[in-house]
């Protein structure tokens, strides 16, 4: 069962010149910047009520977030829901017939175990699920 949104993804060239923009303008709470080297990004969590906005730099022209940006631009990159039982989400979404890009979870942002399905079988829209065991650094 999907609980909340846990976060939206927005992709940017950069997280300096971008933040201001969050934490001064929107007056939104910074909680950290880490990188994920698996998926060669760097991240910045904001605080935005229960939720958070992640935005994601790519650290190399071969990360995803290089080829979205090379595409679309800066924008919202993905839509992150927390769910309970990962893995039971993901069989359960692949017998109604959605694709998924990752059909085990793997290891992301702080900690969190993420999967996404397929924005091809979800009407143009990339979602992740996102499952966190304990303390999240970045709640």
């Amino acid at each position: 069962m999907v609980k909340k949104i846990d976060h939206i993804g927005i992709a940017v060239h950069s997280i300096e010149k971008a933040l201001p923009f969050y934490t001064e303008n929107l007056n939104l709470t910074l909680l950290g910047i880490e990188e994920v080297e698996s998926e060669k990004v760097k991240i910045a969590f904001l605080k935005i009520g229960e939720s958070k906005i992640e935005l994601l730099e790519p650290l190399t022209k071969e990360s995803p977030i290089a080829n979205f940006l090379e595409k679309r631009g800066e924008g919202i990159h993905h839509l992150a829901l927390a769910v309970d039982s990962i893995q039971d989400r993901i069989n359960e979404i692949k017998e109604k017939g959605i694709r998924m890009i990752n059909d085990t979870p793997k290891t992301g942002a702080g900690g969190a175990m993420v999967a996404f399905m397929h924005p091809k079988s979800t009407g143009g829209v990339l979602f992740e699920y996102c499952e966190k065991k304990g303390m999240d650094k970045h709640d």
